[in-house]
């Protein structure tokens, strides 16, 4: 009997991933509210739900043309949910980070990020109870 881990999951691996994306996403907000003309930007839930449904087919892709061309690799996909915000009220420099927006965003982040960890490891620990024979 073979144990299939994507079928014990279930979401909550994708869904820890992504709630890790949006953290650095956020974070980054945060150490860049004082930059003059940052846009703040944010992971949408329901466009990389609706992106991963349909099997990624929208993601970007950048081909390395010279040798000193940085990779795009680690670039979060624009396509798969990361959109810039709309400000409430952007800063005479440009800036549309509201300080207080980004951190009550990164501690709902974290909640839910806890939350699926919570409920991850308790897979866990049924798959190993199970695994045990008790």
């Amino acid at each position: 009997m073979s144990l299939n881990f994507e079928r014990a999951l279930g979401l909550h691996e994708q869904a820890l991933k992504f709630r890790a994306e949006r953290s650095a996403v956020l974070a980054n907000n945060i150490a860049n509210a004082e930059t003059p003309n940052y846009k703040a930007r944010d992971l949408e839930f329901a466009s990389v739900l609706e992106a991963q449904q349909q099997g990624g087919a929208q993601r970007f892709q950048a081909n390395q043309t010279h040798a000193r061309h940085i990779a795009a690799e680690s670039l979060i996909d624009q396509a798969a949910g990361l959109r810039y915000r709309v400000p409430l009220q952007p800063a005479v420099d440009g800036n549309t980070v509201d300080t207080q927006v980004e951190q009550a965003k990164f501690a709902e982040n974290a909640i839910q990020f806890q939350a699926s960890f919570t409920f991850l490891d308790s897979k866990f620990k049924g798959l190993m109870t199970a695994l045990r024979g008790e």
